[in-house]
């Protein structure tokens, strides 16, 4: 009903003369925007486009989801090729109908199929995903300098990786989960945001979303000559990671609302 980009574009001073819209596919709304502003800035039909992944992951209370569920996101201005510190050299999709999760009407939390989420579901599109756009790109592991998956938890990216032949210091420096947790629609964008922090010209790197539903994106990075300017103009991933508050369970208990009368 109300959409989420309106409040943004005036956030940021960008109404009226703008377009905006709401992105869905459970976690990997962020990276549809991100192919949506490919689109629009490769036809000419605007300059520069902001897209944004963001999300408050939600889970019934003592769900095994509950134990990453998190909040975050990573918003990437995209604009000529020649002003960027990162190119996307090419993109694949790969959807099924795969009902993985899922919400009934009026349902305050989702539903899941347990280990059926595992290798039907974020396997088999993360891996099929990456499988072909390498191929389509004639690499393989060893030409990438970084490699980003979804993070629902650490063990599912982590041996989704190393099934596609890639090693720990390929993947480390994306690998956010096991400190911010699942931020859904956040979730690899935000491990983007931490490779360009340390990334260097010429680093190449592989970035693969997953949706329930279900669908991945993929896509091809080059980082250019302008990494280095752009870098330390804000403060780094790292460092938010590192001013967080943490709080006790009571506490989150309360802000989510978990507590009914």
């Amino acid at each position: 009903v109300k959409p989420s980009s309106t409040i943004v574009a005036e956030a940021i001073g960008a109404v009226p003369n703008t377009m905006a819209g709401d992105w869905e596919f459970a976690c990997k709304a962020g990276t549809e925007a991100v192919q949506a502003s490919i689109g629009i800035v490769g036809s000419g039909m605007g300059r520069y486009t902001m897209s944004i992944g963001m999300d408050t992951a939600q889970s019934r209370p003592g769900d095994a989801l509950e134990y990453t569920a998190a909040s975050g996101g990573a918003a990437f201005i995209l604009g000529p090729a020649e002003e960027s510190c990162a190119i996307y050299q090419a993109s694949y999709s790969y959807v099924t109908d795969t009902p993985d999760f899922w919400r009934r009407a009026d349902e305050s939390y989702p539903s899941h199929g347990e280990r059926f989420t595992g290798e039907p579901a974020y396997f088999n599109h993360v891996l099929s995903a990456a499988r072909t756009l390498m191929e389509t790109m004639g690499t393989k592991a060893d030409d990438y300098t970084h490699v980003v998956l979804h993070q629902p938890n650490v063990k599912f990216p982590e041996r989704a990786a190393k099934m596609l032949g890639f090693n720990q210091e390929q993947y480390k420096t994306g690998l956010l989960a096991g400190e911010i947790g699942n931020t859904y629609s956040g979730s690899c964008m935000i491990g983007l945001t931490a490779i360009l922090d340390e990334a260097k010209p010429e680093d190449r790197i592989l970035m693969v979303s997953y949706g329930s539903g279900a669908g991945s994106d993929a896509f091809d990075i080059l980082v250019t000559e302008r990494v280095r300017e752009m870098q330390g103009r804000a403060p780094k991933t790292r460092d938010y990671i590192a001013r967080r508050t943490e709080v006790d369970y009571a506490t989150y208990a309360r802000y989510r609302g978990l507590l009914k009368d």
